[in-house]
């Protein structure tokens, strides 16, 4: 399909402003959003050697993403296979190198600049490129295709927001999709909006995250923090967004009476945000201490912050009771299939588009309760800390709903075998 007139201008203009693109890649840096030891990578200049034999590209946007990619990646490194593994995020990137198995390795992804990308395709020459839900940049897809490298969107979803707006730009999406080999859909819908928008190979495999491990810890840690906070109630806001902390903390306030010795636990999404939360309970009357600083929850502490990267799997373990953030403002919420696997009573806001099928299924069988706001939140919390029976019931629940769900790994690795085949063979699309 030849491509729109609107794909070719961004090409170009992508190109002509390369040294304005570099000079945001600086910006971010200074930001802290970029890691200065390794700007390169983000400009196609690898750090690392190609090892030899055929080459399988994978890659996620953020730790989410990636992380749900894991058994994929150990799959195909069990059959042979030499595995990159790209994000676009600091946050993943030390994560996700630490959790790689034997025959895979961790870069930046390049911008979508057409000489980065060219430069970090002339190095790695993949076989096969896996792109993770909803990843969609032109030139990188045109280049690929240009090479005659499959392309295979997996894990793919495509949300009715996202959909409607793509319907006014149809001759551009239909062309980018159309350079896809095949389409792995998580849902029934995902694939119905895929396949009308353009994408001509599409199957449902069912969403990933099912299937992935959930977040590890430190057995000696978990013990230890457990014994800190034994015999206080305590719940977690995991993921917040900006705008939630003011209500979880009311909430906190509220169930003071009824919970003297309540411990809040707040993870906000970008750990950055630590002392911005802080200064927020701090000027609410509440005593904070952050998990950054290495200070541990003592019998003072009243709101305690997570402002760490690799550690939800720890407060997932400590909390019986998880708001997922995202969900109190309209963000679109945040996944709860982590929490659910490790055994939470799950609490969700009403902004959940994002997942709105999880949610479903794990509401469906009651794992999951909807709050509209701090007042209707505060009472399921306290509720919840009341009847531990009905908290065990729920954690139940959410469990047994994501593990009836699995399966997605073993449909995907099904769908990619022809693909695999032609990567081992040297073959090409």
């Amino acid at each position: 399909m030849k491509l729109p007139f609107l794909i070719r201008s961004y090409r170009t203009a992508t190109a002509v402003l390369e040294p304005a693109v570099l000079g945001l890649l600086y910006w971010r840096q200074r930001q802290g959003r970029e890691d200065r030891t390794r700007l390169g990578e983000r400009q196609g200049h690898p750090s690392r050697a190609r090892p030899e034999g055929h080459l399988v590209w994978v890659h996620g946007a953020s730790i989410g993403e990636t992380l749900s990619l894991l058994p994929v990646v150990e799959r195909l490194t069990q059959r042979g296979l030499a595995v990159l593994v790209t994000s676009g995020t600091r946050t993943s990137a030390g994560l996700i190198a630490r959790r790689l198995p034997p025959g895979a390795m961790h870069q930046f992804v390049p911008l979508d600049v057409p000489r980065y990308v060219r430069r970090f395709l002339d190095h790695w020459h993949p076989d096969l490129t896996l792109v993770a839900e909803s990843e969609i940049w032109p030139n990188t897809i045109v280049a690929l295709d240009q090479r005659h490298i499959p392309l295979v969107l997996v894990n793919a979803r495509m949300s009715d927001r996202s959909f409607q707006r793509w319907l006014k730009l149809p001759r551009i999406i239909g062309a980018l999709l159309d350079r896809f080999a095949i389409c792995l859909a998580q849902t029934h819908d995902d694939a119905e909006r895929l396949a009308m928008l353009g994408a001509p190979r599409v199957l449902v495999t069912g969403n990933l995250k099912f299937d992935s491990p959930p977040p590890p810890a430190d057995p000696r840690v978990v013990a230890h923090l457990s014994g800190l906070i034994a015999g206080r109630p305590v719940w977690f806001a995991a993921s917040t967004h900006p705008g939630e902390e003011s209500a979880i903390l009311a909430v906190h306030r509220a169930l003071l009476q009824r919970h003297p010795h309540l411990l809040t636990i707040i993870a906000p999404r970008h750990p950055h945000r630590g002392q911005e939360i802080a200064d927020i309970a701090e000027r609410s009357g509440l005593r904070a201490s952050r998990r950054s600083e290495g200070i541990h929850p003592d019998r003072a502490t009243d709101v305690y912050i997570a402002d760490t990267i690799g550690e939800m799997g720890l407060f997932y373990r400590l909390s019986p009771i998880v708001i997922m953030g995202g969900s109190l403002v309209a963000h679109g919420g945040q996944n709860p299939i982590e929490p659910a696997k490790l055994g939470a009573a799950i609490l969700h806001g009403p902004h959940i588009h994002n997942f709105e099928g999880i949610y479903a299924s794990i509401g469906a069988a009651r794992g999951a309760l909807m709050v509209k706001d701090s007042a209707s939140l505060a009472r399921a919390v306290s509720g919840l800390l009341s009847n531990t029976a009905l908290t065990r019931d729920m954690a139940r629940a959410a469990s047994d709903a994501v593990q009836a769900l699995g399966g997605a790994v073993d449909r995907t690795m099904q769908s990619i075998e022809p693909f695999i085949v032609q990567a081992k063979l040297g073959a090409r699309r």
